[in-house]
């Protein structure tokens, strides 16, 4: 009987060590699909020197919680809406007194790549092309998901709201399952709350300011914003650390290089004046926000 118990008791120890093993290995898979992502986007571009017309004016480092901010969107002269990579959170960072002033649960982990706000209601996009909507996100928040046609295929990380047109705007940071010719930026009706299944811009990718060409080193969109006076949309690549500001009728007006200051850029939002800042994901550093003048 003595030894019946022992082997009971060695089997039972041997299959917790099993179970638990299969959890480790399962939650282990999911981390190192996003290291090999990360990992494929630090090989994708080599960091150029910065164009001559970049300058860094300011720049504020973020705590750990936010190392790897993926967005954020102008509230103030002080203040932004951010969110990062791994929580449904919406953070709000002063940068004047180094401090998170409020978080706001929206959902549970996952991949959530941009921010944007429209009004009282803000929007969060998920890589795999869900959006959620946090109505009254300020006062008494409620969060709406919406799911689109992009996929975690496209890997959608860029967001925006697009006043003009009373809409968002997604943009994919992979290839299009069906061309390398282009990456499409997408658009959500706010109004009708539809998605639109064909692009409303396509970058193109065979343009050799990108990386077109022969060399083929290909552009990746992070973040994407709508400049205050020109209507332009500035679109940031975070691997290469590259900023294109292109044109309403989809033309690409110019390709600027931010430098390797800029370690891992993915967040890109402008204040009403105009005045540009860029988020950067820390990777051998803090992450950042930086005040950045384009002359």
């Amino acid at each position: 009987m003595k030894y019946i118990v022992i082997i009971l008791l060695i089997a039972l120890v041997g299959a917790g060590f099993i179970y638990r093993n299969d959890i480790g290995t399962t939650l282990l898979a999911g981390e190192n699909k996003k290291e090999k992502k990360k990992d494929k986007d630090k090989k994708a571009g080599k960091k150029e020197a910065a164009s001559a017309s970049v300058k860094v004016l300011q720049q504020w480092q973020l705590p750990h919680r936010l190392k790897e901010i993926s967005g954020l969107s102008y509230l103030d002269n002080d203040r932004f809406a951010c969110v990062q990579d791994e929580e449904g959170v919406l953070f709000v960072y002063n940068v004047k007194n180094g401090q998170i002033e409020k978080e706001i649960p929206f959902a549970g982990a996952g991949d959530y790549e941009g921010i944007t706000l429209a009004g009282n209601n803000a929007y969060i996009v998920r890589s795999d092309g869900v959006l959620f909507e946090i109505s009254n996100w300020n006062s008494k928040p409620s969060t709406k998901q919406y799911k689109t046609a992009l996929t975690e295929e496209h890997n959608v990380e860029a967001l925006v709201y697009d006043k003009s047109g009373n809409r968002l705007l997604l943009g994919i940071k992979d290839e299009e399952p069906s061309t390398k010719d282009y990456k499409g930026v997408y658009a959500f009706d706010l109004a009708s709350k539809t998605f639109a299944k064909n692009p409303v811009y396509k970058i193109d990718m065979n343009n050799n300011d990108l990386g077109g060409g022969k060399k083929k080193k290909g552009f990746k969109p992070s973040a994407i914003a709508v400049h205050p006076s020109t209507n332009e949309l500035y679109v940031v690549d975070g691997p290469s650390s590259k900023l294109m500001v292109m044109s309403r009728d989809g033309s690409i007006k110019q390709v600027l290089n931010l430098g390797g200051s800029f370690e891992q850029p993915e967040g890109i939002s402008f204040s009403p004046e105009g005045d540009i800042y860029i988020s950067n994901e820390g990777v051998s550093k803090q992450g950042n926000i930086m005040k950045v003048s384009i002359q």
